[in-house]
């Protein structure tokens, strides 16, 4: 018998997610209604076989109550709680993820979904699970505002038109300029370009230049375009000039009568020698019933920089100075954080005060907070006071001396110095007993020449002078934050204030910096049952790598293990220094914050009430972004002339230690001036390797070696890309046995 014989329907193409791309549409338009006819048109759907596939899709949404006929014949999305606003992490692949604290992971977003979202951008999401699968992924359906809209990047000319190819990893589109925005700019200089709108139907933003940069590699250029890139400005505006040259720097007697005179007190700064505005300054004075009376003085910043002015609104723009390798890009105008602000020696100076009555044993007896007139007796830098704590002498040596000549200082000063030491240690040893967690990490700098060329690194080390002033000022800053925020008791107030906060470490990723760690050979256990274990043997594991090859390393590890310290007006105390209140006032020049909280501490001082928290909390969010944006143009600064420093010592092979493993390479931080770069897996030649993500590993398939997590090699470096900030390594090889 016979099959019988099916017949077959010819059927047209199969629009590949249309459902998905009709939900991405109305949603887009949530709020009209429109007909399969204009759906067509927006999806480019021409044929009839298309149109009616859009028909069939409408009906089945329809019965699945995820669009309404509004009336006959035409179709609006219903909302549904699958869609979720937040913002987007590009990846320099070209996908992303959606971030979202409703949504306890982060969502995928294939890089054909992003439709025209950036990085950083705040965007809405449709929420869909994979097809054959329970993972969820996002379509970005509307971008509710851009993160940026101004990019660096190197100008490529075409006859009509140019092309800027961004800097920006995260930056997957090229931008389009017209000729008629092209602004004269040659070929291959590198421009800020700003986008302007981009079409449907262009896979490329339109924009126009905005600013000619210079040739890539000049060092201006480089340094400027990483300022740029977080859109950082490196000069003021002529009218934010103009209003600070015109501020009176006069101070009258009449000011004077509203203050505390402090003129007479020995005063003095310490900072490092290379400064040049001196926010803070101590003063030291023996009490007739044995005690010290120790004043915090700041500049009084805000006396200067008035609310509703110019200078306002370019200092909280600004939130921060940036403070890059070879130069200060300072918060408020030169004439502001260098002079008439600065706590320069031997002028008279408008301040805010933190002064404190203490025993022998560092215990606060008496506090007053208010604005005073001070007098600094002294400049010193850094270097010139850790010779008197070492020497206990009177005398700076010409080695040490900013002059350059050895010259003897006051003893009253000396005394001074030495007592505000003794003090400092017996404050700081009470913060790590109750908790605190002590990064004393080493920093890296660079010896520049007038070209600000580097021809040398060498590492800041936090000494006592250094740690000296860090107590008191960290004295004053929770001493401040206790005043406003707690009544008598400890019961917190209601009062409206600006907090320096710290959270608790995240669990999991002090799990993964414990498996890191015992690869080094570090194998007492980062103790997680309360905040004091934890604490105490995160202090142990820096206190044991301390001055080993890996420690920067490790140290970068536990400072990622941590939560980043924030400004808000709720507060949750400091994790890190142990404390239950908190806050940033002994930087105004520097930081806007500070210049908030005396504003803040001054109303209160007056008897002000508690103004409304919301504004505050505005100004907190933007601080903390401006620090976040500032950090990272720092890092790129060091990453830079780390670059540039070693493209003059290619001939030259370096031990490092292995940084990082990945499945295309290995990373290796020289020991001697922590520059790290990466040997690809391709190019170690001695056999084929695999990574083992287990063993922190690449693994050699025949003769099994390994290259792991912490191992010594000795490496030279093979390409320096300045523009890319980033050092290929050539492995010589493996050191045994380290």
């Amino acid at each position: 018998m016979s099959k019988k014989k099916k017949n077959y329907k010819k059927k047209g193409n199969i629009i590949k997610d249309l459902t998905r791309n009709i939900l991405k549409l109305l949603n887009q338009y949530s709020n009209q209604s429109f007909n399969y006819r204009q759906i067509a048109a927006k999806l480019k759907i021409s044929d009839a076989n298309g149109r009616n596939q859009i028909i069939q899709k409408l009906e089945a949404l329809k019965a699945q109550q995820k669009v309404e006929e509004t009336e006959r014949g035409k179709f609006k999305v219903i909302p549904l709680d699958k869609y979720y606003i937040g913002t987007i992490d590009v990846t320099s692949n070209g996908n992303g993820y959606f971030i979202c604290d409703d949504l306890e992971h982060d969502v995928f977003i294939p890089a054909r979904n992003l439709n025209k979202a950036l990085d950083n951008d705040t965007v809405k999401i449709y929420l869909y699970n994979r097809r054959n699968s329970k993972k969820e992924e996002g379509d970005v359906v509307e971008i509710i505002q851009r993160a940026k809209t101004e990019f660096v990047g190197v100008l490529q000319l075409s006859k009509n038109f140019g092309f800027v190819i961004p800097d920006d990893p995260k930056m997957y589109a090229d931008i389009f300029i017209p000729k008629s925005k092209l602004q004269n700019a040659e070929h291959g200089v590198k421009v800020l370009a700003k986008i302007s709108n981009w079409p449907d139907n262009s896979k490329n933003p339109f924009g126009k230049i905005k600013e000619v940069l210079g040739l890539p590699g000049d060092h201006n250029t480089e340094i400027h375009s990483i300022l740029l890139e977080y859109g950082l400005p490196y000069k003021f505006p002529e009218k934010v000039e103009a209003d600070a040259a015109n501020i009176s720097f006069e101070i009258t007697e009449n000011e004077i009568a509203k203050r505390r005179d402090m003129r007479k007190d020995l005063t003095f700064t310490i900072d490092p020698k290379d400064a040049k505005d001196f926010d803070d300054a101590l003063s030291f004075k023996i009490l007739e019933n044995g005690n010290f009376e120790i004043g915090i003085h700041i500049a009084d910043v805000s006396h200067y920089v008035q609310e509703n002015t110019i200078l306002e609104a370019e200092a909280y723009n600004r939130a921060t100075s940036v403070y890059l390798v070879d130069r200060v890009v300072p918060m408020l105008p030169e004439v502001l954080s260098n002079g008439v602000c600065s706590l320069r020696p031997n002028e008279e100076k408008l301040t805010f005060s933190a002064i404190f009555e203490m025993n022998e044993n560092g215990q606060v007896l008496n506090k007053w907070f208010g604005r005073t007139i001070t007098y600094s007796d002294k400049r010193f830098t850094y270097e010139e006071a850790q010779e008197i704590i070492e020497t206990k002498e009177n005398t700076i040596s010409k080695e040490i001396s900013l002059t350059g000549k050895s010259y003897d200082v006051n003893t009253e000063i000396v005394t001074a110095i030495l007592k505000l030491n003794e003090l400092a240690k017996k404050l700081r040893k009470k913060r790590l007993q109750q908790g605190a967690i002590t990064f004393d990490r080493v920093e890296v700098k660079f010896n520049l020449n007038e070209n600000a060329e580097p021809i040398g690194v060498f590492f800041k080390e936090s000494k006592d002078a250094n740690k000296l002033i860090e107590e008191f000022m960290l004295l004053a800053n929770r001493k401040v934050a206790e005043f406003i925020g707690s009544k008598s008791g400890g019961v917190p107030s209601k009062n409206t204030f600006v907090y320096r906060v710290h959270d608790e470490p995240d669990l999991d990723k002090l799990a993964s910096l414990q498996t890191i760690v015992s690869k080094f050979g570090y194998t007492n256990k980062i103790d997680t049952k309360n905040k004091k274990t934890t604490s105490t043997s995160l202090n142990k594991l820096l206190t044991d790598v301390h001055g080993k090859g890996e420690a920067n390393m490790i140290e970068t590890l536990a400072v990622r293990s941590m939560s980043k310290a924030e400004y808000t007006t709720q507060n949750i105390g400091h994790y890190g220094l142990a404390f239950d209140y908190y806050s940033h006032f002994t930087s105004p020049i520097r930081r806007y914050p500070d210049v908030i909280t005396h504003r803040l501490l001054q109303h209160y001082l007056e008897g002000g009430k508690s103004p409304k928290a919301e504004v505050y909390e505005e100004k907190c969010k933007h601080s903390s972004e401006m620090e976040y944006l500032a950090s990272r143009a720092e890092r790129d600064s060091i990453k830079y002339m780390q670059v540039k420093y070693m493209a003059d010592h290619k001939d030259q092979e370096f031990e490092g230690v292995i940084s990082g493993v990945t499945e295309w390479g290995i990373y290796v931080e020289i020991i001697e001036n922590k520059c790290e770069g990466m040997c690809r897996i391709r190019e170690i030649k001695d056999d084929y390797y695999i990574f083992d993500e287990k063993q922190y590993a690449l693994v050699g398939q025949s003769t099994k070696n390994l290259y792991q997590l912490g191992d010594h090699v000795i490496i030279k470096v093979k390409n320096t890309d300045l523009e890319r900030k980033h050092l290929d390594f050539t492995l010589i090889e493996k050191i045994e046995n380290n």
